[in-house]
């Protein structure tokens, strides 16, 4: 029977796997979460019964015979080949991202997870970084916000714009359509917008911004790390490409790195490879990133997907509690300005509540219907220049000083000096980002012990001395060895 045997058996089981994913997207958000697309025969016929997700950490699968490797090596049947191309463990991660990205739509989706989140937005705007016949002379651009987090104004400036000729269109007010196409000619590649963007919570209208693009033959590419689905899925509003960095709030424990790309079937792209736009990600699995290698460890992918378990009832918590420090700092006499889309008072707030829901409000108890929530960071200004924002900022004693989001505990940056340092004063300048802003993402504790820590670390410009002395180097930690050698 040769191949035939392995490539029917192949078939059989897209059959069942395809019943199996409709009936996981006919369950609620947190069901999806919780179990992703591991099923219970899986458990019983493969992996000895384990209720969780196994973690193989094998670099390659072996086959059974020649038949059987020419089919797997040939994409003709299901294989784990070599982990850099695919592997279980990161396969159960990949399953749910792509359940969740298209939950509450007819959006059919699937994922491809890397190793972080900027190989993320690598895997997904260089495929439409190729020259097009006929304009081997004319340089390529993309249009996308200036306000995006700091690692990616630097692969946009530097890797893409500076190192490869590729020009970067800045859109700086992008809430504006006009402004988005007025920089759309014959040479743009694809839109690109993060939202709420990080730190400064800009917003735009997705479903304008993705009919914008389709309107040029484009790709809208989002990045929705600060939402996660569990607030926001820009697939269903039209976007091709979602963007994620899962180690910030979809993975709140901060164990581990991991990104991921999550797309549409069929993206729109002036690109003529109709393999890449029929399924974007399945696309990048098989083909780019086996080549390139950007690809996640099996270790990381269970961490990240053990966390995703709990992601609406995190987001949900994390959001109110932010919304309380927020509606403080906004009252606070030394705060000049907030800058989060939940208060009323942001100009932004009535277009992100027309898109920022928490997901299967409108059945959850605890609720009349469909809530707003507007995620878990913010960003605030000192009333005061950048020496007067360090001595806040040095002051916080519960709120950790780190460059990290969305942990499970608070955390605290000044981007001008970490974050967005490298981007400098005319990029922090379009973005939005003074020296006096501080970037915070409010964690699980109680908003009044972090609004006690934030209103005793404000304190310090009343003159009032705070109490924060920290030794060099941690009693038997690894700089202290260093220093000892």
């Amino acid at each position: 029977m040769g191949k035939n045997r392995y490539t029917d058996a192949a078939k059989r089981a897209a059959i069942w796997h395809h019943e199996y994913l409709k009936k996981m997207r006919s369950c609620r958000f947190d069901t999806i979460a919780v179990h992703g697309i591991y099923s219970m025969q899986e458990a019983l016929d493969f992996n000895q019964g384990s209720i969780i997700e196994p973690i193989y950490m094998s670099t390659s699968q072996a086959y059974r015979d020649s038949d059987e490797m020419e089919a797997a090596l040939g994409y003709e049947i299901p294989t784990w080949c070599y982990s850099r191309i695919a592997n279980p463990s990161v396969y159960y991660l990949e399953g749910v991202l792509a359940l969740l990205e298209g939950y509450g739509s007819e959006v059919e989706t699937s994922c491809v997870a890397t190793s972080s989140g900027m190989s993320a937005i690598q895997s997904a705007v260089d495929p439409f970084l190729v020259t097009l016949q006929g304009q081997t002379n004319k340089p390529m651009n993309f249009v996308a916000t200036a306000q995006v987090y700091g690692g990616t104004f630097q692969q946009f400036a530097i890797r893409k714009q500076q190192e490869r000729n590729i020009g970067w269109r800045k859109v700086i007010h992008s809430s504006d359509m006009k402004e988005w196409e007025n920089l759309i000619d014959e040479n743009t590649r694809f839109l690109y917008g993060e939202l709420p963007s990080n730190p400064c919570q800009g917003f735009f209208d997705i479903r304008a911004l993705a009919d914008l693009a389709h309107k040029y033959n484009l790709p809208l590419i989002v990045d929705s790390t600060v939402a996660t689905p569990a607030l926001l899925r820009p697939l269903a509003y039209g976007a091709d490409i979602v963007v994620q960095s899962v180690t910030k709030s979809m993975s709140s424990s901060g164990f581990g790195i991991c990104g991921a790309v999550i797309s549409k079937k069929n993206i729109t792209s002036s690109i003529e490879n109709e393999e890449m736009k029929s399924d974007f990600a399945g696309y990048l699995k098989l083909l780019p990133n086996r080549d390139n290698g950007p690809n996640i460890s099996p270790m990381n992918s269970i961490l990240a997907l053990n966390d995703i378990r709990t992601l609406r009832t995190k987001m949900d918590l994390f959001s109110r509690s932010t919304l309380k420090v927020a509606r403080f700092l906004e009252q606070h006499k030394h705060v000049e300005k907030v800058e989060y889309l939940g208060l009323e008072s942001h100009p932004l707030h009535s277009l992100a509540s027309s898109y920022l829901y928490l997901a299967d409000s409108e059945f959850d108890e605890l609720y009349p219907g469909k809530v707003n929530r507007y995620g878990h960071l913010m960003s605030f200004l000192i009333n005061g220049d950048a020496l007067k924002t360090r001595k806040v900022f040095d002051a916080m004693t519960m709120i950790w000083r780190a460059t990290d989001l969305g942990r499970i505990k608070s955390v605290a940056t000044i981007p001008a000096i970490s974050t967005h340092s490298q981007q400098g004063e005319e990029g922090r300048k379009q973005a939005g980002i003074p020296s006096n802003l501080i970037r915070l993402c409010v964690g699980g504790e109680h908003p009044d012990d972090i609004i006690k820590d934030l209103d005793s670390a404000l304190s310090v410009l009343d003159g009032k001395k705070i109490n924060v002395s920290y030794p060099e180097y941690s009693a038997g930690g690894a700089s202290s060895a260093r220093i000892n050698d």
